[in-house]
């Protein structure tokens, strides 16, 4: 069953903030849930090429997976992930009245253990995208 989501919020930062935050690996784990430890593989921002390993709790399972950028600007970041199963996110930030718009997009088809739970991962993926939104919100707003 292939996944598609997009969910937005509006955060009351500007978007270069929301960016440096949002766009750092070393915040995965403050404001994506599910996630444990989140390892830089490449130095440096994200940007097309750099690789970070991700080790997450999802649907009751813990297990490591590893994003590539295949894209990136100073408002967005398109992230391709192989294993569990093929997906395509993106991060993307548009300047807003009093702040930043901020959508993440997923895309991809479910296989092995998770095509069984195809039925349900729409509506996983979409709940945990507002929780990380939401996160997100919480961290720049009220650090």
């Amino acid at each position: 069953m292939p996944t598609d989501v997009r969910e937005s919020i509006e955060v009351a930062r500007p978007p270069d903030e929301v960016a440096a935050f949002m766009f750092d690996p070393a915040n995965d784990a403050r404001w994506t849930g599910g996630v444990v430890e989140s390892r830089p593989l490449t130095e440096g921002p994200l940007r097309a090429g750099a690789a970070v390993e991700r080790t997450v709790r999802f649907a009751g399972r813990t297990f490591t997976y590893r994003y590539t950028v295949v894209a990136s600007t100073p408002a967005s970041v398109e992230l391709e992930i192989e294993n569990p199963f093929p997906m395509r996110v993106s991060y993307a930030l548009e300047e807003a009245a009093g702040g930043t718009h901020v959508t993440i997009y997923a895309r991809g088809d479910a296989g092995g253990f998770f095509r069984v739970a195809g039925p349900l991962l729409n509506a996983m993926v979409r709940r945990n995208i507002r929780r990380d939104l939401r996160a997100l919100e919480r961290c720049l707003e009220k650090p």
